[in-house]
């Protein structure tokens, strides 16, 4: 069985062990593959692993092996699953590796906007005082959390996650999302999305990419929120217009965002977020707990282990 591997997620030298799946066949591995050169590596390889490299379909339809496709990750919008489903090629993800450090994370970038410890931890080093008898200053209002309300739009794993953590500040704690989890009832309200604009503190948004959820946060959307609503994304760049983001940031409309991504990674010189005012920004990074990217690596090996052994699992396509 011949494997490819496009591009591993990011580690330090002997981090991670793959020795798991060269056991599984005859393995090359790439750190990174540009997409010119997807259907060159890829070759007569039957199975490919790809963590952000793109696999669409003119690629695909160049690779005749091909029989199985791991994403080492959650998000698979970088695969032509349509194209690969029409060749009968599962593509599996990895569902729930990092569930707990990704809603940690999007705690960590709302409390950086409600307590500004790294900006006060870099005036402290500056040896500054506000005056000879009292040592106490701070630049921001320090906001806080209890008696506030948490709209999560997107209430799965992660989004659980999050809204345990935002229960334990004492935050009221409200969710949009088809399906509801009844294990969170006793401290969760189900709402609109509309609902949860208009009475949402705090918005974090943990959904998925599809087309009917690329960039569902515009101006029309941030005009029906509360003013000087905080918003947190560390789910996917595209679910946010940066335009109007930066336009409600510059007006007070928004009074801050956190953000673990942006539309277009690495965030480009022209992106007006990087301009606008109080945004608090992490270079997509909720993931890369150590603990997280060896569970990813290891639930991505399994995925190509249970393919070989007949039973594909965690398939978002249907073939």
């Amino acid at each position: 069985m011949k494997i490819v591997v496009l591009d591993r997620p990011l580690e330090m030298p002997g981090e991670l062990d793959w020795s798991a799946l060269d056991g599984l066949g005859s393995v090359v591995y790439y750190d990174r593959t540009p997409p010119e050169e997807v259907p060159e590596r890829i070759g007569d390889a039957e199975i490919v692993l790809l963590n952000k490299a793109e696999l669409r379909s003119d690629a695909i339809a160049r690779c005749p092996s091909l029989r199985f496709i791991s994403v080492i990750g959650t998000g698979y919008n970088t695969v032509d699953v349509d194209a690969a489903a029409a060749r009968g090629i599962p593509v599996s993800n990895v569902p729930n590796y990092g569930t707990e450090a990704i809603g940690q994370h999007a705690i960590a970038l709302l409390l950086e906007i409600t307590n500004h410890v790294a900006h006060h931890d870099a005036e402290v080093r500056k040896l500054r005082r506000s005056g000879e008898r009292d040592w106490c200053f701070w630049d921001y209002p320090m906001i806080e959390l209890a008696g506030k309300t948490l709209g999560i739009v997107g209430l799965g794993r992660v989004g659980t996650t999050t809204a345990r953590a935002a229960h334990a500040f004492g935050m009221h704690v409200v969710a949009c999302d088809a399906v509801r989890r009844p294990d969170m009832a006793s401290y969760v309200e189900y709402v609109s999305l509309e609902e949860l604009f208009a009475r949402s503190d705090v918005i974090c948004l943990h959904c998925p990419l599809f087309p009917e959820t690329e960039g569902m946060i515009d101006s029309a959307a941030i005009a029906q929120m509360k003013d000087g609503v905080i918003l947190i994304n560390n789910s996917r760049g595209g679910l946010v217009r940066d335009a109007d983001l930066a336009e409600a940031l510059a007006s007070g409309k928004v009074s801050a965002a956190g953000l673990d991504t942006v539309a277009i990674e690495p965030i480009q010189p022209d992106n007006p977020l990087l301009s606008a005012p109080n945004v608090f920004f992490t270079p997509h990074i909720s993931w890369a707990a150590l603990e997280c990217r060896r569970r990813l690596k290891d639930m991505a090996i399994d995925n190509v282990r249970a393919f070989i052994n007949g039973a594909p699992q965690n398939v978002v396509n249907r073939v």
